[in-house]
């Protein structure tokens, strides 16, 4: 019984980081295309794509910011798209992109930091500390970020101001949330990616246990939200973000329960009720799971 559990343990750490690799990699030679969507007036949203099949996946949501100044970009898709990515901006501004801020260190969100020549680019220190391990930014540490902060940062003001906040980790170690104070919307990059079992990177520090408690941090730490932009999903709330911690506390809660009692971690998804939370998908779940059992072990 032990070696058939170890060898699930070895399995599904392995399927945990083949879905790391797949958002790490270069994205596929196929004909590519995106979608760009207005939130507000100088707000627009170059949409996600399904990771399935592969040849559509760009990677996360890009916020394109119009200031006074130029555009701010919040995370660049997967490489190979910078040339596509830059035709949207230039669809809907004549602007230069001057910033880009990234989320967090995956390739999915930071695979096109060389595609807009020199700008600033924004992170939180664990996060540059994380891309700077990264084989993608080997001979260009020039688009690694060359602006950190530790707890809040605000560039611009007025209509123009972002915020910056850390939180605590969750999907990394350095996950950044992002404020645009005058038109009341959030940016959460993969901290909120979908209605599903996140993906804890322990690797780049990522913890499910500390989930909850920095979902809740965001909640009250941010208000006067209107819309939250999510990692890989369409727009959301406020209202669907306090639903995740729910669900995040209740998934956390129960792999906490099923390892104290000695069960397995197919044990606990079996136990844990999915539609007790309506619209949200069980997926996922076991992975994030298998990330509260092996956490509790140290």
């Amino acid at each position: 019984m032990k070696r058939v559990f170890a060898l699930g343990i070895v399995v599904l750490s392995g399927l945990l980081t083949m879905t790391v690799a797949a958002f790490q990699a270069p994205a596929s030679t196929a004909p590519k295309s995106l979608d760009i969507v207005k939130l507000r007036d100088h707000l627009y949203v170059i949409t996600s794509s399904s990771p399935t099949p592969r040849e559509s996946f760009s990677g996360g949501n890009v916020a394109v910011f119009i200031t006074d100044a130029g555009v701010t970009l919040v995370d660049t898709k997967l490489a190979g798209w910078g040339q596509v990515l830059l035709e949207k901006v230039k669809s809907v501004t004549n602007k230069p992109v001057t910033t880009i801020i990234n989320t967090h260190t995956h390739g999915d969100h930071t695979g096109n930091n060389d595609a807009f020549g020199k700008v600033e680019v924004v992170a939180h220190e664990n996060t540059k500390a994380n891309m700077m391990k990264m084989d993608a930014f080997k001979g260009k540490e020039q688009f690694l970020p060359g602006k950190t902060y530790k707890d809040k940062l605000t560039l611009g003001k007025g209509k123009d101001q972002i915020d910056l906040y850390y939180f605590g980790a969750a999907h990394t170690s350095g996950d950044t949330v992002i404020v645009y104070p005058a038109l009341r919307v959030l940016h959460m990059g993969d901290m909120f990616a979908w209605k599903d079992g996140p993906l804890c990177d322990r690797n780049n520090g990522g913890s499910c246990l500390a989930y909850p408690k920095t979902l809740a941090n965001v909640i009250a730490g941010v208000k006067n939200i209107d819309t939250v932009i999510p990692g890989h999903s369409p727009m959301m709330t406020m209202t669907d973000v306090q639903g995740y911690q729910q669900f995040m506390t209740g998934l956390v809660a129960a792999a906490q329960a099923a390892a104290g009692a000695g069960k397995t971690v197919d044990e606990a998804v079996a136990a844990f009720d999915i539609a007790n939370y309506p619209g949200y998908k069980n997926e996922r779940v076991k992975g994030a799971m298998q990330v509260v059992f092996d956490e509790m072990k140290k």
